[in-house]
């Protein structure tokens, strides 16, 4: 035919398409495809990176560590409990572990329980019940005596150091009413009980009682307590019989102070504490938000323990007992430390900014494997479960 007689004059045989496609099969067959990519998973938060370099590096800025919150399902560390619950229950939540804490989560602790009757009874029990507010008494103060406590145990059986909830309400001053002044205090011990409650006679006029939130009026402060005084008081609870200087060495025999914005409660009463024996859940990194911002006492309280407190009149016995509670859940968490004492010693070092990663150190650790760098890093906060007999002995 003439079609087929053109196509053999024109187009060479080693030009068709059959031979084309041999040619390009031969060369698919002999040229080797390229090997896939490597990744580098952190073993703590799974993100991956194509360098090792680019991983340690994460792992020196991320502080990853036991003490982190933890999925129960997939066992990924999270910076807070408000990124564990974005986790397990935001709008980006991992499938698996949504539909597994749906069925077997509590809600408020973040925990998982695979046994239906034991969830049962722990949901029960994490749920507490609101306390009972002091009100506006009329008394103008009330102390409890306590005797000096030995938590360190010269000559007592070892457990964990003691602490103490303050709270404080604050009234108007100046003249517009804006600045702050202290005009009641409250301190409890770790049952609940009120150690000290008083009203505090302020240094300066009050232009605004702000009766609405404390429910106090020019009646409550009459006789109340010169400043001096509640200051001489407090003192003596948190040192509990301890010396200035032993207190701001390493505490003594002194209390834990918690509270909630404690800076701004200890400025208004013209105080100071240790940092090292200060728990204040305004700044306690788990607690916080995602952007290390920090959440009201009133949305932490609903959030972990179940009660909803500040409704109308704020209360400080109120607010010393959710404060309390929450310090004393977290105390309880139980942490396994994974690496030596050695290793800790060197990346508390790290954290805190002591030592460097030269390029020569680099090396060492791009031999590591991603359990080998996990196992260094520690996190930049003091977890309160070291406060506890069970968290010291693991350090």
């Amino acid at each position: 035919m003439p079609v087929a007689s053109y196509s053999r004059t024109f187009i060479p045989p080693h030009r068709s398409l059959w031979f084309a496609a041999a040619e390009l099969l031969m060369d698919y067959e002999t040229d080797p495809s390229p090997a896939p990519t490597t990744r580098h998973k952190c073993s703590a938060c799974f993100k991956q990176y194509k360098k090792k370099e680019h991983l340690i590096e994460h792992m020196k800025v991320s502080y990853h560590s036991s003490h982190q919150p933890k999925c129960g399902v997939c066992q990924k560390h999270c910076k807070s409990f408000e990124s564990l619950r974005e986790h397990l229950t935001g709008p980006l939540a991992k499938e698996n572990c949504s539909s597994v804490f749906a069925t077997s989560g509590c809600n408020l602790c973040v925990r998982i329980f695979y046994d239906p009757l034991t969830l049962s009874e722990h949901k029960w029990s994490c749920r507490l019940l609101p306390p009972t507010p002091l009100g506006t008494v009329t008394m103008s103060y009330t102390e409890t005596y306590i005797e000096n406590s030995d938590p360190k145990g010269r000559g007592l059986p070892s457990r964990c150091r003691e602490a103490v909830a303050l709270d404080c309400e604050m009234v108007g001053g100046g003249s517009d009413g804006s600045l702050d002044i202290c005009a009641r205090v409250c301190i409890i011990d770790e049952d609940e009980n009120v150690l000290f409650h008083s009203y505090v006679q302020p240094l300066i006029p009050i232009t605004d009682y702000r009766s609405q939130v404390t429910g106090l009026t020019e009646e409550h402060l009459r006789d109340a307590m010169p400043l001096k005084e509640v200051q001489e008081k407090i003192l003596l609870i948190l040192h509990n019989g301890e010396s200035i200087g032993i207190v701001r060495l390493d505490g003594g025999n002194a209390r834990l102070l918690v509270g909630h914005s404690l800076e701004h409660d200890l400025d208004c009463l013209r105080m100071n504490y240790p940092d090292h024996l200060v728990r204040d859940t305004a700044k306690y990194r788990p607690l916080m938000k995602t952007n290390l911002v920090s959440h009201s006492l009133k949305y932490l309280t609903e959030t972990y323990l179940g009660y909803v407190i500040q409704t109308g009149v704020h209360d400080p016995y109120e607010d010393c007992v959710s404060v309390m509670r929450l310090y004393k859940r977290l105390r309880a968490e139980v942490h396994h430390h994974l690496a030596s004492e050695e290793s800790s010693n060197r990346n508390a070092q790290l954290s805190r900014g002591e030592l460097e990663l030269d390029p020569w150190k680099l090396k060492d650790l791009e031999s590591m494997t991603s359990d080998e760098l996990y196992e260094m890093s520690r996190s930049d906060y003091r977890c309160w479960c070291l406060d506890s007999t069970h968290g010291s002995s693991n350090e």
